[in-house]
């Protein structure tokens, strides 16, 4: 005879601030629910109830003091449970690391100010994968549990519900128990088949010997907790079912239950994916500025550790506030339009704060420097890692022509190069350089300005103003001075890291999923167009860089693309720029390559994952590494895309997707109503190379264009010489 299950009931409210409603919504939503799951607490002695999410505490906290006095005394007497203990219940794929660990850690600062503990269990049901560095940034935080739900069965197939889970062989892991179905029940109270059927989803695929699980219980998205209704019933067939036993419970009793079972759980290693692939890259606005504050306020943990009281409490609301962005349905861009406007305010925000004392630090270390006749071009590396990269800056030159020198202190000439300006207004004075720089952490690099008699705009000027003999008529060719990197546009080819290569080119996809892409794992792999190019225009060349662009359409929307060579590399850089007119459609950067194996290693949140090369769509953070040789691989830098797909042939980076906003299927049709996704002007940055980078090096490469230097042009205001 099989064992009675313990079934532990948890009394929750999923609470989605922000979604098919304002952040405002969510307020209220919290308060109410808040209020409501205390009175439950004061008329049901024998139940308990949990709530993870530091910002939902924080609304109660500054908006009705007396509640969150009551839910502390709750806490104190082991009725109400934290759990989870996060800001709020993130996407786990589209964070960076130091984004990730920020979250994390603001809850844990507010929990233990405000009620003197942390949980050990994360909890993050709601979100729509989970990438392979939480164990280890979780364990780092001292939690040693998770609850999570997504993928479900059907989407990704584990050994048990209850497992350990190790992001890397031999790394740490979390005891992880995931939920079945739904983290709801109360709609089921109604119908005994259906809580039934629920139940034994719960008591399902249970490790051998393991006589417990988890049902969480609950009105939610929109908050609500738990009804007297659905207690009372709950209650009253407690043994009602066969093999059951029902106890109100919280996730730290369950997980004390199961405790000496720990060692026997079947291990699981990597991520667990896949859930809605099309959250990995729609609403690309959001997390281009998620990412932009997330880098300012890092730069700023970097060079100012110590700020001042005033400071110190901007600083911290202005992190709370990215970290709420962090959302799963707000990062995962499956959010009213009209709810973004906030999310975008408050993400500039933060930025231009992190940005300001930045600059302003600077500033303030740059009064030490003796006085010099001479203008100064000041470069900062504001970060904790190297800058080992391109720097470009418009000196002020008060009306003046070029004719100065770029030196460093020591007296020795800087490399230097015209490039087009941001103005394109013409005038002779503005002029746009730029400068190869190495920048230790913290790094300061003061050059000087010195007159020179040559006029001549530095090393060379834009196009219209050199020698193009080096770049004839078609067929358009260009490769930079040491022959190491080239392009051939007649004939669709390039060479970088001493192999010949196809052209990346773009292709446009038919999609009619919705926001989220539910119940499918890639897109089509047979475009419904690709784009046509107009003639290339030489930007610009010179001994030091060399840059050709080409305007072309695909479907409705204007594209340009430029590729840049680099005198000293083996790489090509590569951009494009989209103005983004599509319906239903993604746009794909397609790269056909010779892939040598069966794996590629992908940037994931605070590390990196190897990865199938089996035409699935996954999450990146900026680069990926897929080999060639049993020797090179090649490597991708893109610091703008946030998925892609693969197979031993081609990689497919996923730029843009245009699905309704807050759309779940099914389609609804012809409407006019709605908002398709990220409609307007975008920019992608690429850097192709052969090469056998670690992946610190790529990191190195990648922060290098996510950090660029701040800088300074220095005058004492005096006019340059």
């Amino acid at each position: 005879m099989s064992a009675t299950i313990t079934v532990h009931l948890v009394f929750h409210a999923h609470l989605d601030p922000i979604w098919l409603w304002q952040w405002s919504a969510g307020l209220d939503e919290a308060i109410a629910t808040c209020r409501s799951a205390a009175d439950r607490l004061d008329n049901n002695p024998d139940i308990f109830f949990t709530q993870g999410e530091a910002w939902v505490y924080k609304q109660i906290q500054d908006c009705d003091p007396a509640l969150f006095a009551r839910i502390q005394q709750l806490v104190r007497a082991g009725r109400w449970e934290i759990t989870g203990g996060w800001w709020t219940q993130p996407d786990c794929n589209a964070p960076d690391g130091d984004g990730f660990r920020q979250q994390i850690q603001l809850g844990k600062d507010y929990f233990q100010q405000h009620f003197g503990c942390f949980p050990d269990s994360g909890f993050c049901p709601d979100s729509f994968g989970h990438n392979a560095s939480l164990p280890a940034l979780m364990r780092a935080a001292g939690q040693k549990h998770y609850v999570m739900m997504r993928p479900q069965e059907h989407e990704m197939a584990l050994p048990a519900r209850l497992f350990r889970w190790r992001g890397d062989d031999g790394g740490p892991e979390l005891t992880t128990f995931r939920i079945a179905q739904s983290y709801n029940l109360d709609q089921e109270i109604a119908d005994p088949t259906k809580i039934a059927a629920r139940l034994r989803a719960c008591c399902s695929d249970l490790p051998a010997g393991v006589t417990h699980t988890l049902c969480f219980a609950g009105i939610g998205d929109h908050g609500g907790g738990p009804s007297e209704k659905a207690i009372a019933w709950l209650r009253e067939h407690a043994d009602a079912f066969p093999g059951m036993h029902l106890v109100f419970s919280t996730p730290s009793r369950f997980f004390a239950a199961i405790a000496d079972a720990v060692p026997t759980l079947p291990v699981v290693t990597g991520e667990l994916q896949y859930h809605a692939i099309g959250c990995y890259s729609v609403h690309r606005q959001g997390k281009l500025a998620l990412r932009e504050a997330t880098q300012r306020l890092t730069q700023l943990d970097s060079v100012m550790p110590t700020l001042s009281d005033d400071q110190a409490r901007s600083h911290r609301s202005h992190w709370q506030n990215v970290v709420f962005h962090q959302f799963h349905d707000t990062l995962g861009g499956t959010c009213l339009a009209s709810a973004y406007k906030h999310v975008h305010n408050q993400l500039g925000a933060a930025e231009a704060w992190a940005e300001e004392r930045i600059h302003y630090e600077l500033r303030q270390r740059l009064t030490a420097l003796p006085d010099d006749p001479c203008q100064r071009l000041i470069f900062f590396n504001a970060s904790d890692r190297l800058f080992a990269g391109w720097a470009e800056c418009e000196p002020w030159l008060a009306g003046k022509p070029w004719h100065f020198r770029v030196i460093d202190d020591h007296g020795q000439a800087v490399p230097t190069q015209a490039i087009p300006c941001e103005a394109v207004i013409g005038w002779r004075w503005l002029t746009r350089i730029a400068i190869k720089l190495q920048l230790a952490p913290g790094e300061i690099k003061a050059l000087r300005l010195v007159p020179s008699t040559d006029e001549q705009q530095p090393a060379t000027t834009a196009a219209g103003d050199n020698d193009t003999s080096a770049f004839p008529a078609p067929p358009w060719r260009m490769c930079n001075h040491s022959h190491r990197a080239a392009l051939d546009l007649s004939q669709a080819r390039c060479h970088f890291g001493g192999m010949d290569h196809l052209l990346p080119e773009l292709a446009l996809i038919d999609d009619g999923s919705d926001t989220w892409s539910h119940g499918i794992d890639r897109y089509a792999d047979t475009p419904a167009a690709l784009a046509t190019w107009g003639a290339p225009e030489l930007s610009f060349t010179g001994p030091l860089l060399t840059q050709i662009a080409q305007a072309g359409r695909i479907g409705n929307s204007d594209v340009i693309r430029t590729f840049r060579l680099h005198h000293d590399s083996d790489a090509m850089e590569m951009t494009i720029r989209v103005s983004w007119q599509e319906k239903r459609r993604v746009l794909k950067l397609v790269l056909p390559i010779a892939g040598n194996g069966d794996n590629r290693l992908d940037a994931i949140c605070g590390g990196a994952s190897k990865r199938p090369l089996d035409g699935r769509e996954y999450p990146i953070q900026g680069w990926t590494a897929v080999p060639i040789t049993p020797q090179q691989r090649l490597t991708v830098i893109c610091p703008d895309v946030f998925a892609l797909d693969a197979t031993p042939q081609r990689l497919r980076f996923t730029l843009l997707r245009s699905p309704l906003m807050a759309h779940h299927a099914p389609h609804p049709g012809g409407t006019l109503d709605g908002v398709s996704s990220d409609r307007g002007e975008h920019h992608f940055r690429f850097r192709f190379n052969i090469d056998k980078a670690s992946p610190n090096e790529l990191w190195q490469e990648l922060y290098s264009w996510l950090r660029p230097p701040f800088f300074a042009d220095l005058t004492r205001g005096m006019p340059p010489a």
